[in-house]
């Protein structure tokens, strides 16, 4: 490029600055500009001050709208109003936005909205993409927020923060943060995180009633569920001396045990003994949240996160935001919190033997392990109580069932009941003995097999492989020979 070429790029470029910068704004002749309000708003032009961006995980954003209300409101009055520009706007950072702002495609508009649930039967209206103008400490400060959209490369929600002194920004962010604790709608509920298409860095926060359950309701062999319960509630009510005394806080729980035997039933009865804690249930995809998970249990402690079916991922790596398998990642999540976070882990498996490398090679993360076996006789008369509680079986017959479905599982019992019902219901009749015992037999019968493996029950052990998934694996069904009946054991050191 010669030097004649050079001049006249260089003249054209500066002509181009001039257009974008100072051409007035076409279309909606009342449109107001943004920078003259932002400018006015400052005190200083908008161009001179840096931009500071804030990441927010896509599950906390919720949280930083309700911070940043409160924020706004704490230090003085708040204008809230919408800039726009079409999808460039979508495109473009704050700053691009600010250097640009004399274009007629960001002028001030109505501020984005949308709708999020903030609780079973709740919801909240959110910006979505708005500018936020009041003062914070005496300084005049602009926020841009903005929710995710990963399809416009923008994966995080996003605060980018403008204001006229910039030595205040890091005291607002720090303010911020302490209220998306504070005042964090995610705090005290149950709640699950759904990855979405776009990976592991998003998702969406589903919100679920607390479980509603008695001691009663529970039937594990004697002490089991007292010993889970003391571990994982004791600990929380004692915080402040064991914190005193220099004992960490955060502890780790295995419950293992054949498939139906009532691992996930256990799990919502703590949830119901834990009113107040934060809970966020984790299983299959969901579980490459992990990290999301315990950052989130950290800020709203005390809170219990849930592995639930832990052996289904326990080698997988393809889920894994690195090399090591997502098992890993999640005991790696609980060795990453502090001593003193009052944040308990729950683990559930059908196959302890694969969890056992990974606990061995990461001592320390789960520091009680007890198992949730196959119900014996006593246990299955409870259970046939339990699930008939409200039905016109003779106690006889209820005991009688119980006798007969030796090596069955607690959800084979809830789905004898139903099947009985649903028997007398057929006939046109009221649920009577008869109507239990039919029932029982159509489960147990060889016809049924592949219903017995599903709800528990004897199959036949001739044509399994060994191997995982095979004859030496725990399954569905009859236990074998030796098969303790329940207890605990503490994992490698």
């Amino acid at each position: 490029m010669d030097d004649d070429t050079r001049r006249f790029v260089t003249t054209f470029q500066a002509f181009l600055q001039d257009v974008v910068h100072q051409m007035p704004l076409e279309g909606d002749p009342g449109a107001e500009p943004l920078l003259p309000l932002l400018e006015q708003h400052l005190g200083v032009p908008p161009r001179s001050l840096p931009v500071v961006g804030e990441h927010v995980s896509t599950q906390r954003f919720t949280d930083a709208d309700v911070a940043l209300e409160v924020l706004a409101q704490r230090h003085g009055e708040r204008r809230l109003l919408g800039i726009g520009g079409g999808q460039q706007r979508r495109h473009s950072s704050f700053a691009e936005i600010i250097e640009f702002a004399g274009h007629r495609q960001f002028p001030v508009s109505p501020v984005d909205y949308a709708r999020v649930p903030t609780g079973p039967r709740s919801s909240r209206q959110v910006v979505s993409f708005g500018l936020h103008l009041f003062t914070y400490d005496q300084v005049p400060v602009a926020v841009l927020q903005r929710a995710p959209q990963p399809h416009f490369g923008r994966e995080h929600p996003e605060l980018e923060v403008l204001a006229a002194a910039d030595a205040v920004v890091p005291a607002l962010l720090d303010e911020l943060r302490s209220l998306m604790s504070e005042h964090s709608v995610l705090r005290g509920q149950v709640v699950t995180f759904t990855p979405s298409q776009f990976g592991a860095t998003n998702g969406t926060v589903t919100f679920l009633p607390r479980p509603d359950l008695r001691p009663d309701d529970v039937v594990l062999p004697d002490g089991v569920l007292a010993k889970v319960e003391r571990h994982l509630t004791g600990v929380a009510r004692h915080r402040d001396a064991l914190r005193a005394a220099g004992q960490h806080l955060k502890r780790g729980i295995l419950l293992f045990g054949p498939p139906g035997t009532g691992k996930t039933h256990t799990v919502k009865y703590l949830m119901s003994a834990t009113p107040g804690t934060t809970v966020i249930l984790l299983s299959g995809h969901s579980l490459q949240l992990v990290q999301a998970a315990a950052e989130t249990a950290r800020a709203l402690e005390p809170a219990v996160v849930v592995l639930e079916d832990c052996d289904l991922i326990a080698e997988d790596r393809s889920l894994s935001a690195g090399p090591q398998p997502l098992l890993f990642e999640a005991l790696d999540a609980l060795d990453g919190l502090a001593d003193d976070a009052d944040v308990a882990f729950v683990l559930t498996t059908n196959r302890a033997d694969l969890l056992e490398p990974a606990l061995a090679q990461r001592p320390g993360r789960v520091d009680l392990a007890a198992e949730i076996p196959l119900p014996d006789a006593a246990a299955r008369r409870r259970l046939n109580r339990l699930y008939a509680r409200d039905l016109p079986f003779t106690p006889a017959a209820l005991d009688s069932a119980a006798d007969r479905a030796e090596g069955t599982t607690a959800s084979f019992a809830k789905e004898l009941m139903r099947r009985a019902v649903l028997a007398a219901a057929d006939a046109g009749r009221p649920t009577a003995d008869a109507d239990l015992s039919s029932a029982l037999d159509e489960m147990l019968s060889d016809t049924s097999a592949l219903t017995r493996s599903l709800f528990g029950g004897a199959t036949d052990d001739a044509d399994r492989p060994d191997g995982p998934g095979g004859r030496g694996a725990p399954r569905p069904g009859l236990a074998p020979p030796g098969t303790r009946r329940g207890g605990f054991y503490r994992p490698l050191p």
